[in-house]
């Protein structure tokens, strides 16, 4: 059933059919990733785009329809990094209230879960979004598996809110794997724990104890694959054995989901507000649930809330006036996919960027931003959030000749196979936010690091592991496996995301942080200091050989003709 014909039945239904603690439906609206998604149009150009505005005009339509005391408005996490508006209220307007609970208040949020991310952007700013959101305006920011040294939660775990006059139970939990990403002083003072069998546990005493109605669990996980084997993503491993709840909500993987199982139902909105998820449960004459479902619903662009428009145009208004400032010239185009295919401008920028900036002798990168371009010209502060999307810093590792090279072979070994029909390791299969099938990676290309301030090939025609051949430095010098040697790379991957330090280079995970020999700033921040202090930028200054030195895929005979057929199909 189409959404319009599911609130055209609802407005019909009788009003008895809704009474409070009788038969009747209770509509849990779900939001998570929306990465400062705030603002129905962007800083540059006017083209409409989906935001938390067309999420208000969705759930305010079903409140409409429904009535307000049988909807639940939920977040998932990971809302306060990945836009200019995040950024601009995280870090450069510190002294006013930030915007991000005030949209909260504004829509009627339930109820609120941390993500990675929220965590990712430092204490002092989530320090005072939790104060604002929990005392300023009474909306529980849930992380119930970040405990203290004592075993009790630094945050709220739960929350039981009354709706139609049911009890509504909503337990949640930021995601299990913090400590594998994050430097330990944006976590400093939580342990964040194994969702398994945290979450059961929880769910057993809180219904002992408050005797629900309903229960929702909502994790910032993936959904995963119900493997057992992601830590990141443990949506389906908790989803296929848990007892007692009626809805699970999941995030993090940025893909829509949609599970009904009779029992329980799991839902997954996607991400930057282009969907949210809408789960039903119908309530029987005794007070019980009777059934549940879940679905996906994508968002109309052009379908706001006009008035949430009108009264956070000044914050949308402040906000581009920061990010349109002009920050320097560049003199190519920069386009992300190209960082597939071997060296590009793009990659170049950020290796440039991070051996100037820490003085290593290696820069790894991958590419952060995944189709995106930036034609030459003028470049305004927007355009750094498309070079440079997250709040990574730049750290400075000591590593041995033979690491480097292990972390590129796993880096290749996820990017590429061995040529057959095809040389990108790409599948073709349904697109997770359509259902339509369509050809992308397996893996996620923002683990696709390359190396620079070396030289050296990728035989496409040789085993995983033994495809990478380093030739020299970057200026000549010789290179040794048994050598060490300083590499920059993202403070994300010196932490151990991704696993190319771990499960690549075999570091354990405790003997990462003995490794870093430097910290610097936000690699954003570097770029635009770097682009503001040359105030031109092009191929001569930021694709020096004798800095970077090079790397391709070979055979070109071989690669050529697949690499093309291949990033047809992709792109």
């Amino acid at each position: 059933m189409s959404m319009k014909t599911l609130l055209a039945a609802l407005l019909l239904a009788p009003a008895t059919l809704l009474a409070a603690g009788g038969p009747g439906e209770l509509h849990i609206v779900t939001t998570g990733d929306v990465h400062g998604s705030y603002f129905n149009r962007p800083y540059v150009g006017n083209k409409a785009q989906t935001s938390l505005m067309s999420v208000k005009h969705y759930v305010d339509s079903l409140r409409a329809a429904v009535g307000p005391e049988n909807v639940v408005l939920l977040d998932a996490g990971d809302v306060l990094q990945g836009n200019n508006a995040s950024y601009y209220y995280n870090y450069v307007a510190t002294s006013e209230p930030h915007v991000w609970p005030r949209l909260a208040a504004y829509m009627g949020y339930d109820v609120c879960t941390m993500g990675n991310h929220d965590v990712e952007a430092g204490h002092p700013v989530y320090d005072r979004v939790r104060e604002q959101l929990e005392g300023g305006f009474g909306i529980p920011w849930l992380a119930g598996n970040a405990l203290k040294e004592d075993g009790s939660p630094v945050f709220p775990d739960h929350v039981l809110l009354s709706k139609g006059g049911r009890k509504v139970l909503v337990i949640g939990f930021n995601n299990a794997n913090i400590s594998g990403w994050l430097s330990p002083e944006l976590w400093s003072g939580a342990n964040y724990v194994s969702l398994i069998p945290l979450v059961q546990n929880r769910v057993y005493a809180l219904r002992r104890k408050l005797k629900p109605d309903a229960v929702i669990v909502v994790m910032h996980s993936g959904t995963g694959a119900g493997d057992g084997k992601s830590l990141e993503s443990q949506g389906l491993d908790i989803y296929n054995t848990l007892r007692g709840v009626d809805v699970v909500v999941t995030a993090h993987d940025h893909r829509p989901a949609a599970l009904n199982r009779g029992l329980c139902c799991l839902v997954n909105g996607g991400a930057r507000a282009g969907f949210v998820g809408h789960a039903v449960l119908s309530f029987g004459r005794c007070g019980k649930v009777k059934t549940r479902s879940a679905e996906v619903v994508r968002l109309d662009k052009n379908a706001v809330d006009k008035e949430m428009v009108e009264r956070f145009d000044p914050e949308f208004q402040a906000v581009k006036a920061f990010t349109v400032r002009p920050v320097g010239e560049l003199e190519m185009p920069l386009r992300m996919r190209d960082a597939y295919t071997g060296m590009c401008d793009y990659i170049d920028l950020l290796h440039t960027v991070q051996l100037e900036a820490s003085g290593a002798s290696v820069s790894i990168a991958a590419p952060l931003t995944y189709n995106g371009y930036i034609p030459a010209g003028q470049l305004v502060f927007n355009d750094m959030f498309t070079i440079y999307p997250f709040e990574n810093q730049l750290f400075v590792l000591k590593l041995t000749g033979r690491e480097i090279k292990d972390i590129l072979e796993y880096s290749y070994d996820h990017w590429i196979c061995t040529p057959g029909e095809h040389v990108l390791k790409i599948v073709n299969a349904p697109d997770p936010r359509t259902g339509a099938n369509r050809w992308s990676f397996v893996n996620r290309s923002y683990n696709f690091d390359s190396a620079a301030g070396i030289s050296y090939t990728v035989d496409v025609t040789r085993a995983a592991g033994s495809r990478v051949a380093i030739a020299s430095f970057a200026d000549g010098a010789p290179f040794s496996l048994d050598a060490e040697y300083t590499v920059a790379m993202t403070s994300y991957r010196a932490n151990g995301g991704g696993s190319l330090l771990t499960e690549g280079a075999g570091i354990p995970k405790d003997d990462l942080a003995s490794r870093v020999v430097a910290r610097h700033p936000e690699i954003r921040n570097l770029i635009y200091d770097y682009i503001r202090k040359h105030g031109k930028v092009g191929p001569g200054l930021t694709g020096r050989r004798s800095v970077l030195g090079t790397w391709s895929f070979v055979p070109v005979s071989v690669v050529e003709p697949l690499m093309k057929q291949d990033m047809d199909l992709v792109f």
